[in-house]
């Protein structure tokens, strides 16, 4: 089995940082190969353009998403593109990292998945949730936050959590095909003493190990 985490935070001492640590320790203890993208070490281009491939559908017109297609059909994808989607491609476990800011993800994570995450290659017509590609494997967001649990309540300023990170798990993770997993939010991560920060990598480990020990809900496609 095999794991690979998307990380995107540009501090290296962030507590993003260690909770990657900690999950990529857990899972190559539990006999997962792991594959890390980081990023922002890596110097990720989150833009997306021409320079995504080495093939041209339309030199008149751009329009992405079939240059996309075309690139798929062409192997006319950029080498940075073919070296991510080879990464996701041998996954059975998608786990990404990230703050979250504005309500969301960091631009470059997001430019991941507009760049990787390609028309042809991770969807078609015809064959998203249910009966997308990566049916059969599983994905988990893990979130550090600014604002306290409460503020991400209900009742709180923010809404709850899954309301937040509704359109990630729904429109990015399940699109794909994937089961998304509950999300791991270590919250007031700036404000926790170490004693809690402690508690929260105890946490995430103990959570992937589970995930891990649990067969997927659906048989890979």
């Amino acid at each position: 089995m095999k794991a690979h985490i998307v990380y995107a935070n540009p501090e290296p001492t962030s507590f993003c940082a260690a909770l990657r640590d900690v999950g990529a320790r857990a899972l190559r203890e539990a006999g997962y190969g792991v594959e890390v993208s980081d990023l922002y070490g890596e110097d990720f281009n989150p833009v997306a353009g021409r320079h995504d491939f080495t093939t041209v559908a339309d030199g008149k017109r751009f329009h992405y998403q079939t240059e996309q297609g075309f690139a798929f059909e062409h192997d006319g994808y950029a080498d940075d593109l073919k070296r991510e989607q080879a990464r996701f491609r041998q996954a059975d476990l998608l786990v990404v990292h990230f703050p979250l800011w504005w309500g969301g993800m960091p631009a470059i994570l997001k430019g991941w998945f507009d760049r990787v995450l390609a028309y042809g290659f991770a969807y078609a017509d015809g064959k998203r949730y249910d009966s997308g590609y990566f049916r059969g494997r599983r994905g988990i967001l893990c979130v550090t936050t600014g604002g306290t649990t409460e503020r991400f309540s209900p009742g709180g300023v923010y809404g709850p959590i899954s309301q937040v990170l509704y359109p990630v798990n729904r429109c990015m993770i399940e699109y794909l095909g994937l089961e998304s997993l509950d999300p791991f939010v270590a919250y007031a991560a700036p404000r926790v003493d170490d004693a809690g920060r402690k508690d929260y990598l105890r946490a995430w480990d103990a959570r992937l190990r589970a995930i891990v020990a649990q067969e997927p809900a659906l048989e890979r496609a």
